[in-house]
């Protein structure tokens, strides 16, 4: 009997320790009396001065109805449920890690699926070829003629359209004033210095209105002015494409590096071949930069002889 009231007395105060742990900061009670084997009896007075008892918190317990025939719960009993749901979660939780688990598992099958339908079939993604036009250049051309769509419109005097052979295989994309002057002259050279002239050659600019003071276009006006160009290049099919200047670079090949770290170097277009390289105007401004184009112009020749 002895031995049954000591057990109880130390499960009674294990439990007196968690409800401390929970916050039930208000519960009063001399722990260390409690191993004593005398019951404690209380005077009226001590009762009343005694405070009343702090209901533990509400999210201590989950509240169920139980069965009218079920035996109570002791304190002991609820305060191990507690215990328990404190270190596994709620019934809901559990389901939701189920879930989790399960959907998991089903969308690691779908990825292997869907791996194996590809080996098998190859591969399905949409072809990197420049897709046939029916356009021509002239009605290209035509509808750029009442264009709006930027603000460049309000002040426009002319219209820089593309100009050349409707099947060159050598395109040129450049950006600013239309390649006439000193600059015009020194890409006509360029052009002679690989063994072709100006009229086997098609000419684009990124803009077709001229900026103000002829800057470079903001990023707006040249989004809507850039699927002219690509609708060009869909009906003259060049097999390589020079852009000129970091401008022009930039915005057909939709990047933000620098003219001078992807120059020599050829880039892919929907299967054409790019050569960046620096712009006619540049090359006046600093001449030294003409043998680093004549290498690009050098690989861009071998390009063609080998189609």
């Amino acid at each position: 009997m002895q031995s049954e009231l000591s057990k109880l007395i130390a499960d009674v105060k294990e439990n007196l320790l968690f409800l401390q742990e929970l916050g039930v900061s208000d519960l009063r009670t001399d722990i260390d009396a409690l191993q004593t084997s005398k019951p404690v009896t209380k005077t009226a007075a001590a009762a009343e001065k005694e405070p009343a008892r702090v209901a533990p918190p509400a999210n201590l317990e989950t509240k169920r109805e139980a069965p009218a025939n079920a035996p109570a719960r002791s304190l002991k009993d609820k305060l191990e449920a507690t215990k328990l749901s404190r270190f596994s979660g709620s019934e809901n939780e559990s389901a939701g890690l189920f879930t989790l688990a399960e959907n998991t598992q089903e969308n690691t099958q779908m990825k292997k699926e869907s791996a194996a339908a590809e080996s098998l079939f190859g591969d399905i993604s949409p072809t990197n070829e420049l897709a046939p036009s029916e356009e021509t250049l002239e009605g290209i051309h035509n509808s750029i003629a009442g264009c709006k769509l930027c603000r460049l419109w309000e002040g426009r005097t002319q219209i820089v359209n593309s100009t050349g052979n409707p099947k060159a295989r050598l395109m040129f994309i450049g950006e600013g004033k239309p390649f006439v002057g000193r600059a015009g002259q020194l890409l006509t050279k360029i052009i002679e210095a690989i063994g072709m002239n100006r009229d086997e050659v098609f000419i684009g600019n990124i803009n077709r209105c001229r900026p103000p003071g002829n800057r470079a276009p903001m990023a707006d006006e040249a989004t809507m002015c850039k699927p002219f160009l690509l609708r060009e290049i869909a009906v003259v099919r060049p097999k390589v494409i020079v852009v000129l200047g970091a401008t022009a670079m930039q915005n057909l090949l939709e990047t933000k590096a620098p003219i001078g770290k992807l120059r020599g170097n050829f880039q892919d277009y929907f299967g054409i071949k790019v050569m960046p390289t620096f712009h006619p105007a540049y090359l006046l401004r600093d001449p030294h930069k003409k043998r680093e184009v004549w290498e690009d112009m050098k690989k861009v020749k071998a390009a063609l002889e080998k189609e």
